[in-house]
């Protein structure tokens, strides 16, 4: 899959799983070289290969970027719809899940454009007792630099992607 003709797609994709899982996975290596996967609901993917979560709650993976600051990215679909349909049909229209390849870049401050898409993501949780404690106080971003993608094949279900 190349990551610079389909990042459209992928972005679309990566979306679709935030939606359905409220969450992609970051998998990371530690300093004893042990592979490691930290959950982040705040991932947001910009229109070049590049993207950024908010860093209020990740401990381990900021600390991982002073040894090794390569990761992988796994966003699945776990609409149910989407998986019912698939099973029924023996296909999937749209692959379940693709991974980003890419490094952990600087940490910093995050602009006022990223808090908006924050807010945006999570104005339906605004008025929740939770949104606060999770949501507020979200200054610091990780950006993300990915060089490249790939789709999850699962067997005669995806051969037609």
């Amino acid at each position: 899959m190349d990551i610079k003709t389909n990042w459209n797609s992928i972005r679309i994709h990566f979306s679709k799983s935030f939606k359905s899982s409220l969450h992609v996975s970051i998998a990371s290596v530690d300093v004893e070289n042990s592979p490691t996967v930290t959950p982040i609901g705040s991932l947001f993917l910009n229109n070049n290969q590049t993207g950024f979560y908010f860093e209020k709650f990740p401990s381990k993976l900021p600390k991982h970027t002073e040894q090794n600051k390569n990761i992988c990215v796994l966003g699945v679909n776990s609409n149910r719809w989407f998986w019912t349909r698939s099973l029924f049909k023996v296909a999937f229209k749209e692959y379940p899940a693709v991974k980003l390849y890419g490094v952990l870049g600087e940490r910093r401050k995050a602009t006022e454009k990223e808090v908006n898409r924050l807010a945006r993501r999570m104005r339906l949780t605004q008025k929740l007792k939770g949104h606060k404690y999770l949501w507020s106080d979200m200054e610091m971003v990780r950006e993300l630099i990915f060089t490249k993608a790939e789709k999850i094949n699962l067997g005669r279900m995806t051969t037609k992607l």
